[in-house]
């Protein structure tokens, strides 16, 4: 008898069949997987894009100046000016005796009179009439600079009357004058400032005007010592520009 024919396997039971079986299904299980990983990272992606960023506040793009305070003004106080002492009058003073006193201040301070022409305007029958006491307290209790007012009166003389510097001494100690110390009366010369050329030509044109005088007699009246006692120089000066 002849051979029979062998039986062919069933494809699924040959081996290669189940080789390439398990190829495909790791292949699609790693395929799977890689879909996964992709689907989730562009859902991440998507995620990011549309949350809102958080933007963290900045310190201070620019700071606002805050308004500054005034402060309030304090007025410092004013400076007096320091006034002079006017002197005290006692409270057992006799109110003649203050009288006096108050009558002393007002010459020295508005006069600029002297001591002495202060004294003897107090007790003048044609002043004040005071009585000897009352006008020796005052001029006692009386401070005040002397030489101030000497000086003051001596500016006066030259300003308004136009007089040489001995004539204004003179008149400065004169005990028909102003009645100041030799001391006061020189302090104001040495002090005072004036042009006594200026002076003696005032003094020139006014007895040209007034006296008719001659220029040779208006000279010898400048430096007369009974006249207007200016210097040579001074009267000269005058005589050459009167007629300017």
């Amino acid at each position: 008898m002849g051979e029979s024919p062998k039986k062919k396997k069933p494809f699924y039971k040959k081996w290669w069949v189940w080789v390439i079986a398990i190829l495909i299904v790791a292949a699609a299980v790693g395929g799977g997987d890689d879909t996964e990983t992709a689907d989730k990272k562009e859902k991440e992606v998507k995620s990011e894009a549309t949350e809102p960023l958080a933007v963290e506040p900045k310190e201070s793009e620019e700071k606002k100046e805050e308004p500054k305070k005034e402060e309030p003004k304090t007025e410092q106080p004013k400076k007096e000016e320091p006034k002079k002492e006017e002197a005290k009058v006692e409270d057992d003073v006799p109110a003649e005796h203050a009288s006096a006193l108050t009558k002393a201040e007002t010459y020295a301070e508005i006069m600029n009179m002297s001591k002495a022409s202060i004294h003897n305007q107090l007790v003048s029958e044609f002043g004040e009439k005071f009585s000897e006491e009352a006008a020796a307290y005052a001029m006692e209790k009386l401070e005040y600079d002397w030489k101030h007012n000497a000086l003051k009166k001596a500016e006066s003389y030259s300003d308004t009357m136009y007089m040489s510097k001995q004539g204004i001494y003179d008149q400065l100690v004169s005990e028909h004058g102003e009645q100041f110390t030799a001391e006061e009366a020189q302090y104001a010369i040495d002090t005072m400032k004036a042009d006594f050329k200026k002076n003696a030509l005032e003094k020139a044109k006014s007895y040209q005007d007034s006296m008719a005088m001659s220029p040779e007699a208006i000279r010898d009246q400048l430096v007369s010592e009974y006249g207007e006692q200016f210097t040579q120089e001074e009267a000269d000066y005058a005589v050459q520009h009167l007629t300017e």
